[in-house]
């Protein structure tokens, strides 16, 4: 192999590098299929603990997770699907009935409460058909028939999620605000804030000032 080859190759970026870049990526690649077996099992081992083996659990979740903080409680049923991509500060209960879809990262901040029955999306797909659909798609390829990619999701300190909350790819939320239940966030959502509805706009600020936008 010459030395501009080696280059090339050396420059080349894996699937893993274009997930988390927000590039397209191909999510039946072999990482991938690892960490969601290894969630999997994680996870099976979790729900087999009893509610009070409580040092147990946080050790499943230490080993699940990119990062968790002190104080932390996640309800079962849980559900994600790397694992390795959440990361959870001080402070944070997350209720009953969870899915984080983790193929980006989610990042968690201190002191957060997250109700039941909240879906943290980061994958998604083109919207356009042709865009959507892998060109020249062949099934022993390996890859998925659809163009996938995932952008990172975060919620700032001090936020409250509420019952049925739906977050989609690429949101932030800002430090210190409250999404109403059953809202789904499609954009940012600034600090001291609340917010609801479908799609979730702000209605006032924590301090009592009603926003006019």
């Amino acid at each position: 192999m010459c030395l501009e080859q080696k280059g090339m190759w050396k420059n080349m970026k894996t699937e893993l590098d274009k997930c988390l870049a927000g590039e397209y990526y191909n999510c039946h690649d072999t990482i991938f299929l690892e960490y969601k077996k290894k969630a999997r099992e994680l996870l099976t081992k979790y729900y087999s603990l009893s509610y009070d083996q409580k040092t147990e659990k946080l050790g499943v979740l230490k080993s699940l997770f990119g990062n968790i903080g002190s104080n932390v409680s996640v309800g079962s049923p849980f559900i994600c699907d790397y694992g390795c991509n959440i990361f959870l500060g001080n402070n944070v209960s997350v209720n009953m009935n969870c899915t984080f879809v983790d193929c980006n990262k989610i990042t968690i901040g201190d002191n957060v409460l997250i109700a039941s029955n909240v879906q943290i999306y980061t994958a998604t797909h083109p919207v356009e058909l042709n865009e959507r659909l892998t060109s020249d798609w062949n099934p022993d390829s390996g890859e998925y028939f659809c163009r996938t990619y995932a952008l990172p999701v975060t919620i700032g300190n001090g936020c409250w999620i509420g019952g049925g909350v739906i977050i989609l790819p690429g949101v932030n939320i800002g430090k210190g605000s409250v999404i109403g239940a059953g809202s789904v966030v499609t954009k940012d959502i600034p600090e001291n804030s609340v917010a609801v509805g479908n799609p979730c706009r702000v209605v006032r600020k924590i301090n009592g000032e009603k926003d006019e936008s």
